[in-house]
């Protein structure tokens, strides 16, 4: 039996930091993946331990230099859960940037349960003022993704970029190869298949955080 305060482990913070991200990038094959998101694919595996993230990334546009530029210049980040909003690092951000998160807004319950939607289907419509230049981040619900896509191909204004991150078994595999195979002029990033989640959505935003300075 092992006493108390007799466990050997790293406790300084930076050393914690450093050997985190110095093994990531000593595990993972980034080869398939272009210069720009190498940083990102580090953060994402980062938040979820997973080395093979890289294999199932999947993009489209700038979405780096878009996301960046449009943190610098201010943009809104929308996400579809708390546990996103609370999972982006505030004191990254370069403009004191809005996260906005609509799920718990006044009626959305009400009018999930009167259609039989989802809340976060019906959360995302009251996005509608706010997504013109916005970075969307969704970690959670498929539904969300899908009716961000519903509106987008109706004409709503257009976002900077998307970060499509739904997890689960159902609908989330489906949502995210629709955002791959949506016919949009906005750069977009996701991970195929069942696999995401409100940590590796927000790392995803942390990581444009880090180079928009």
């Amino acid at each position: 039996m092992i006493a108390p305060g007799a466990y050997d482990y790293i406790t300084d913070p930076q050393a914690i930091y450093d050997k985190s991200f110095a093994t990531v990038r000593a595990e993972a094959d980034f080869s398939g993946l272009p210069e720009d998101l190498h940083d990102v694919a580090v953060r994402l595996i980062h938040a979820c331990g997973m080395t093979d993230i890289p294999t199932d990334m999947a993009w489209g546009g700038n979405v780096v230099g878009a996301g960046r530029d449009a943190l610098q210049n201010g943009a809104a980040i929308l996400v579809d859960t708390m546990m996103v909003r609370h999972g982006i690092i505030d004191r990254a951000l370069p403009a004191s940037n809005k996260i906005i998160c609509t799920l718990n807004d006044d009626g959305v319950s009400d009018l999930a349960k009167s259609r039989n939607d989802t809340r976060s289907a019906v959360a995302v419509e009251n996005w509608r003022d706010h997504l013109a230049g916005a970075v969307v981040c969704i970690g959670n619900a498929p539904t969300a993704l899908f009716r961000l896509l519903e509106m987008l191909a109706d004409g709503a204004d257009k976002p900077a970029v998307i970060l499509g991150f739904p997890v689960g078994f159902v609908g989330a595999a489906e949502s995210k190869e629709a955002l791959i195979d949506a016919d949009m002029d906005i750069p977009w990033l996701t991970l195929r298949g069942r696999r995401g989640g409100s940590a590796i959505a927000s790392a995803a935003v942390n990581a444009l955080c880090k180079g928009a300075t």
